[in-house]
């Protein structure tokens, strides 16, 4: 199925997928590239120690993460290769910045959006739109709503869990949908049911398995 965007221009163009699921630390590079771009400009593109600064943040991330030089190297070579990232030469130290508004044709509403996500994992509307002052100026919780379904499929909605109040929304460039828990179907029965069957069934391959024994003369 294909998947387009409208430009600027009001011309619609494919939206380019990655060939692969994205890891953990693929993703937190990503956002924070892409965090570190709208917010700090001053300071982009990020040299690899300010890259890995970036990644281990106690503040603005989930989970925090404990990435070490030779991680995210690996890692940024990984994205090279798929164009997401590049290395920006010049200085004395050697940069890089991510290529997510051409590879996956964002404007900079879905971007703050994107990142978000990237480096806080499933949110609420409203959530998203008290975290991203500093990334970009959403006036209301209904704009926030309205570029969502834009970045389809690079997002998805997570159908409101027992508890909660408002649904999430998580990006799938990761593949299994973050933070998403499939509900357990009625005839599944209570976790008690689960275990009894469970255990009938384990009695039930120790019979046969003494059966064979006896047969083979043991």
């Amino acid at each position: 199925m294909s998947h387009y965007v409208t430009d600027l221009d009001g011309d619609r163009k494919p939206r380019k997928l990655p060939d692969r699921e994205l890891d953990a630390v693929e993703i937190r590079i990503l956002g924070s590239l892409a965090e570190k771009q709208m917010a700090t400009p001053e300071y982009y593109p990020l040299t690899l120690n300010a890259l890995v600064a970036a990644c281990n943040q106690k503040s603005n991330r989930e989970p925090v993460m404990e990435l070490n030089d030779d991680d995210v190297q690996r890692a940024l070579d990984r994205l090279q290769e798929r164009k997401l990232v590049w290395k920006v030469m010049g200085g004395r130290a050697v940069r890089w910045e991510h290529n997510l508004d051409a590879t996956l044709q964002l404007d900079r509403p879905s971007k703050a959006i994107l990142t978000l996500l990237f480096l806080r994992g499933a949110q609420t509307p409203g959530e998203l739109r008290a975290r991203s002052d500093r990334l970009h100026s959403f006036e209301s919780i209904a704009e926030i709503e309205e570029t969502l379904p834009r970045l389809d499929p690079l997002v998805r909605e997570i159908a409101r869990q027992p508890g909660q109040k408002e649904s999430r929304w998580t990006h799938t460039l990761s593949g299994v949908v973050a933070g998403f828990s499939a509900p357990v179907p009625a005839e599944a029965g209570t976790y008690t049911d689960r275990l009894t069957k469970l255990e009938q069934q384990v009695a039930e391959l120790v019979e046969e398995l003494r059966a064979f024994k006896a047969k083979l003369g043991e």
